[in-house]
């Protein structure tokens, strides 16, 4: 006769522990992930919500603790900002230079790319990459001492082209990046068709590049809006963007807390607009310059 262990009640076989603790593992984890990515969120919109609603708090409430979530709005703030400073015009000034310099770097630096990607110029590309890690704020003073000679300081056009430093290099850095995603083969059909390299890069390979253009455009955008240090040293009295004009709530015995958290607000409305309209053009123009061939 042959034995026959018996096994205990107990026993569950290996595979089938494994099946069971494996929904656990993964519940848990989607927990965490939950866990994660709501505290990332507030810890990002907490500083957000709390400008909003200090925006619309007075001087004494905002200093009050127990009115932090429950007071008597007021449009005062906002009254203030609009109306009695003249905000528009700052808005105006910072839409204006933004917009300006975005182009102007778009047009120069869209063709650059493409001739740094397609021929290869490794030291101009080094030289752009130089002109992109340096530090704006190092050059505040031999700009100031050259515009100032020029008679340029406190003009648009220096801070158009102080602006463009910064936006030309990294416009032209994205569309290298995506220039070299593209396959060359496509630019080389269409000028066996007849079509001259100027001809295949405008009609083939610019109508491709939109996603990237784009991207690189936003990005330039919101640094130039959101840009202070150039415009605090290179601007005028007229030529004042958002970003300064919120500085003139600071003064040296007080701070206008309410009016600066209204002009705050003002500024980053537009720019937070931008980004949650424009948002799928920059992660496709991002992810597709991110790959080659």
């Amino acid at each position: 006769m042959s034995a026959v262990t018996e096994l205990p009640e107990s026993f569950t076989p290996v595979e089938a522990t494994g099946r069971r603790r494996k929904p656990l593992r993964s519940r848990a984890y989607k927990w965490f992930r939950v866990c994660a990515l709501v505290l990332v969120v507030l810890l990002l919109l907490a500083p957000l919500a709390w400008m909003v609603l200090a925006s619309f708090k007075t001087n004494v409430d905002i200093y009050d603790a127990a009115k932090s979530l429950i007071f008597t709005p007021t449009f005062e703030n906002y009254a203030n900002v609009l109306a009695r400073n003249n905000y528009f015009v700052f808005i105006f000034n910072s839409f204006w230079v933004a917009f300006a310099s975005t182009l102007l770097s778009l047009l120069l630096g869209v063709p650059a790319a493409y001739a740094m990607s397609r021929f290869s110029m490794q030291r101009s590309a080094l030289v752009v990459l130089m002109a992109r890690i340096i530090p704006g704020v190092s050059l505040l003073v031999p700009w100031y001492y050259v515009f100032s000679n020029l008679r340029m300081v406190g003009g648009f056009s220096v801070l158009i082209l102080s602006h463009m430093f910064v936006a030309l290099p990294l416009i032209v850095y994205i569309m290298m990046s995506y220039f070299d995603s593209l396959p060359l083969e496509l630019e080389e059909s269409a000028q066996v068709d007849g079509l001259s390299p100027i001809g295949a890069f405008r009609l083939i390979t610019l109508p491709l590049s939109v996603p990237g253009i784009m991207t690189a455009g936003i990005l330039s955008f919101i640094f130039s809006w959101n840009n202070f240090m150039f415009a605090l040293v290179l601007s005028g009295s007229s030529t004042k963007t958002l970003p300064v004009a919120i500085f003139d709530f600071v003064s040296y015995a007080s701070i206008d807390w309410g009016g600066l958290m209204a002009a705050a607000t003002v500024v980053t409305i537009p720019i937070m607009v931008i980004a949650l309209f424009t948002q799928k053009y920059v992660v496709s123009g991002l992810t597709a310059g991110a790959t080659k061939g």
